[in-house]
């Protein structure tokens, strides 16, 4: 099984079950950027404790690996667990949606795209993905989230809303960051 297959399988029964989510991470930066490697899957979703069970029998060992008191632990906290495919080594990371007006935004501005030829998912909009990126970037420091946001302007740019990610990094205080990534394209 390789990401778009596991990708598949986890859209297929994330709409089937009525949860909304949304691709983010690399392979969202992919969709709208430049390719690179990547072995995992980030994907926000709004996930109740009353899907758990549905999500367990959905993804049965050994074919996956999933922890009911993972789960359980990222609903109440509004953390993340993951969803593992052993037998190919991939990983889906489900991130639990918070209730935050960023949260909210990104939702309500979702794009639906085909990932592969056989299927078709939600996806953040490209500059939602690039103000997590940011953030991430502001978290840890890692060039790769840099890399990402320029791919993502320089093959997308024309389609991109640079005066909504410019309030976003206002109010979410990575302004500088940004700054920095126009100064960087300028060159």
């Amino acid at each position: 099984m390789g990401p778009h297959e596991l990708l598949r399988a986890v859209v297929k029964v994330l709409e089937r079950l009525r949860i909304p989510y949304l691709v983010t991470g690399s392979i969202a930066s992919m969709a709208y950027g430049e390719p690179r490697l990547t072995n995992d899957i980030d994907i926000v979703a709004e996930i109740r404790s009353e899907r758990i069970s549905d999500l367990l029998a959905a993804f049965p060992a050994p074919e996956y690996y999933l922890s009911e008191e993972m789960i359980r632990e990222a609903v109440r906290r509004f953390g993340q667990f993951n969803i593992i495919h052993p037998a190919s080594g991939l990983k889906v990371d489900i991130i639990i949606r918070r209730d935050t007006p960023f949260d909210q935004s990104r939702f309500s501005r979702k794009k639906r795209l085909r990932p592969a030829k056989d299927y078709q998912a939600d996806f953040a909009a490209p500059e939602d993905v690039i103000i997590k990126k940011m953030e991430f970037y502001k978290a840890g420091g890692s060039e790769k989230h840099l890399r990402d946001i320029t791919g993502i302007l320089r093959i997308s740019g024309d389609e991109v809303d640079r005066d909504y990610i410019a309030s976003w990094a206002e109010r979410l205080g990575v302004m500088e960051i940004w700054d920095a990534i126009l100064r960087r394209l300028e060159h």
